[in-house]
């Protein structure tokens, strides 16, 4: 084989094996971050507003009942049936697991045993013993009672308490999926290296095939140079983003909306951030096939030259 041969041999295997590390290294970069884009979008935000929600809509109810009026109206039970519901779709997001669906089922009882406290107080007509149950409906609530005495929110058995603790939970395992640890970092530095390194064998392997061939451009390679060398940047940028968006979306649910409208803004802003989750997540299939075709591209650039090369059978 003659020294061209073999430097084409050689160019082919660098090609080769800087393609199949880079596609991978990529893939793996690529969905260590897309693959928390749709279950922070999808999962984590509406669980945390959902328990946002059902907070809002027990102080409601309570309000109803420990107001200057105090009466058990309709209102109290409409806001009982909407925290209910809250809790339903919080349960059935998953965010943090057994544990969250353990949490909501307990608590879920627990807003039973207030609802009962209530009921009792509303049915009874003497003042102090009326009084001792809505005392009792405030310490299973876990808000601190209008005559000073029983616990105050703090109370880690009330449902306040409770739900103030899934709430963390449920925050921390959003902030998780928003992060960008060092395993990332140094994923996206070997995308970055290995990229480079590609990019310029290619664009070696052309200036070699036009000193040696007297072809200005091979066409095969020129399309697997411009595969890599707008994929890859492409891919960066959304990656980016999405990081980006990520990040705003906790931060928009780090801070506890005060009322429905605020969770409603909440929700809306971040499905507006996250809307393209799935569409960013999808494209990790493509990461492969790009890889493969810039592979592909190349043994279909080189290989007929190296060919010229093999000896041939007497006619």
């Amino acid at each position: 084989m003659s020294g061209t041969a073999r430097e084409l041999t050689r160019r082919l295997r660098l090609l080769l094996a800087l393609g199949a590390a880079a596609t991978l290294t990529l893939f793996l970069a690529y969905r260590g971050v897309h693959d928390d884009t749709v279950p922070l979008a999808e999962s984590s935000t509406p669980g945390i507003l959902a328990v946002d929600t059902a907070q809002n809509a027990l102080r409601a109810a309570h309000a109803v009942v420990s107001g200057p009026e105090g009466d058990l109206s309709g209102e109290f039970h409409t806001q009982i049936s909407v925290a209910h519901q809250s809790l339903a779709l919080a349960a059935s997001e998953n965010v943090i697991g057994t544990e969250g669906r353990h949490d909501l089922q307990t608590v879920t009882g627990l807003i039973a045993v207030y609802s009962g406290w209530v009921e009792r107080w509303g049915e009874e007509d003497q003042e102090a013993l009326g009084a001792a149950y809505l005392s009792y409906a405030e310490q299973v609530l876990g808000v601190r009672p209008a005559s000073g005495a029983g616990p105050a929110a703090g109370d880690e058995g009330a449902i306040m308490s409770r739900l103030d603790a899934l709430r963390g939970k449920q925050l921390a395992e959003a902030e998780r999926q928003a992060t960008f640890p060092w395993q990332l970092w140094v994923g996206w530095s070997a995308v970055t290296a290995l990229y480079v390194a590609l990019l310029l064998a290619l664009l070696g392997t052309q200036r070699f095939l036009r000193r040696h061939f007297r072809r200005p451009v091979q066409v095969r390679l020129l399309a697997a140079t411009v595969v890599c060398g707008l994929g890859v940047p492409v891919l960066g940028w959304i990656t980016r983003d999405a990081q980006r968006a990520m990040a705003g979306a906790v931060a928009e649910i780090r801070v506890r909306a005060k009322d429905p409208d605020e969770i409603a803004l909440a929700a809306e802003r971040v499905h507006s951030a996250l809307a393209d989750a799935g569409f960013w997540a999808s494209l990790s299939d493509w990461i492969l096939l790009g890889g493969a075709a810039v592979m592909a591209l190349t043994v279909w650039g080189l290989w007929p030259r190296i060919a010229e090369y093999r000896p041939r059978g007497p006619r």
